[in-house]
């Protein structure tokens, strides 16, 4: 095989890039990588720097943002969230008796990924499978951390000594959706309990909310190969879990896609409609009641707890809608566990017609195909568990 297709850091069982891997890997440490977030008031700043070096971005613009931290005192929930979390990860991997400790890297605040890295190495771990705190396919949501492995690599000198794999993305694995069908079940049912007699059919809708990214890259999320259109795999993915979630949990109530956390220039183009803009639409159509669901994020770190049970709340209020926020996955047992069934399948080499999947998307991809979620300003970057480009 070429050598431009032979995928960098990876194990034997990965390394020619396969769709979906069938052979056993004997991984001997999870990596959770995550965002990142500010533990207080002087983090914040330095912090929103990390979030947008190589942009020039000035320091005044940068306290528009950090005013959503400043809110909360400087602080983050998502590094507390992470603690949660790789807590019940290794309480579950112990209830089942698998021996693989969990290193915990951020890309943008301590403890950065280099450090979980040589830590890892330190110990004498040499094979990794790696697990991002974000499930769908975009540059900032898959690439972008495929990115910070090769570039950690690079920074401590561990390549060669290191293997690093990356779990699929997850979008549509059972454990992952689980806890939204479980979510809009309590949200509909809260929202007869504020409102006696509402006609959930007619007088209700739920608003599927996710990150908005820029429409350039959304039409490159995921292989280009598989046509998903303007919104790409990005868009493609979470309707499809929305959907799945309606079918089980909707009662024939109508559902949107909606977006927030913009954060680019009026001139470039970003995923909408924004969900406070949906809110008001809603109002004018007679809508009484909303239920958010978080359907992009794994928990309720700054842009939930911001955007949506701050902002989002805002508006519903001074518009007169009741709206009520479901729960994100966070530390949920059927997330947990189905975290360590993806790190199992790959340990196992589980074959794709074995993997569970809720939509027809899935079960997505074990090595990410080329040129897949390319960044449109920045281009093609170094990458581990992905073919090239």
């Amino acid at each position: 095989m070429a050598a431009e297709h032979v995928v960098r850091a990876a194990s034997d069982a990965a390394k020619h890039g396969p769709e979906h891997t069938d052979r056993p890997v004997a991984y001997d440490a999870i990596l959770l990588a995550s965002f990142g977030g500010p533990e207080g008031q002087d983090d914040v700043l330095p912090f929103l720097r990390n979030v947008t070096r190589g942009r020039g971005i000035p320091d005044e613009r940068l306290e528009e943002v950090a005013h959503h931290y400043r809110a909360f005192g400087g602080v983050s929930p998502i590094n507390g969230q992470n603690r949660a979390l790789k807590a019940a990860l290794e309480s579950e991997l112990a209830r089942r008796g698998v021996d693989l400790p969990v290193y915990w890297g951020n890309r943008n605040w301590d403890p950065y990924l280099n450090g979980a890295l040589l830590q890892a190495v330190a110990d004498g771990r040499r094979t990794v499978i790696a697990i991002a705190t974000s499930a769908y396919s975009s540059y900032s949501s898959c690439r972008q951390y495929r990115e910070d492995f090769a570039r950690a690599l690079d920074e401590t000198g561990l390549e060669g000594e290191l293997v690093i794999d990356k779990v699929r993305q997850y979008f549509d694995h059972p454990g992952f959706v689980a806890p939204f069908v479980t979510g809009v079940e309590r949200g509909l049912a809260e929202v007869e309990e504020r409102l006696p007699g509402v006609e959930l059919t007619h007088e209700v809708r739920v608003l599927f909310s996710t990150h908005s990214i820029p429409s350039a890259d959304a039409e490159r999320s995921g292989p280009a190969f598989r046509g998903f259109g303007a919104g790409g795999a990005y868009e493609a993915q979470h309707r499809a879990v929305a959907d799945v979630v309606m079918q089980r949990a909707g009662r024939g109530v109508e559902w949107e896609l909606v977006f927030q956390s913009r954060s680019g220039p009026p001139s470039q183009p970003w995923l909408e409609p924004d969900v406070n803009d949906a809110i008001r639409r809603l109002a004018g159509e007679g809508v009484r009641a909303v239920v958010i669901v978080p359907l992009g994020f794994v928990s309720d770190h700054m842009e939930v707890m911001w955007d949506l049970d701050t902002e989002a709340m805002r508006t519903a209020d001074e518009v007169g809608v009741i709206a009520v926020r479901t729960p994100t996955p966070g530390i949920d047992p059927a997330y947990v566990s189905g975290l360590v069934d993806l790190v199992l399948e790959r340990r196992d080499g589980l074959p794709a017609a074995e993997r569970p999947a809720e939509t027809d998307l899935g079960p997505w991809y074990d090595v990410c195909r080329s040129g897949c979620c390319e960044n449109a300003r920045l281009g093609f970057r170094p990458v581990v568990a992905g073919l090239t480009p």
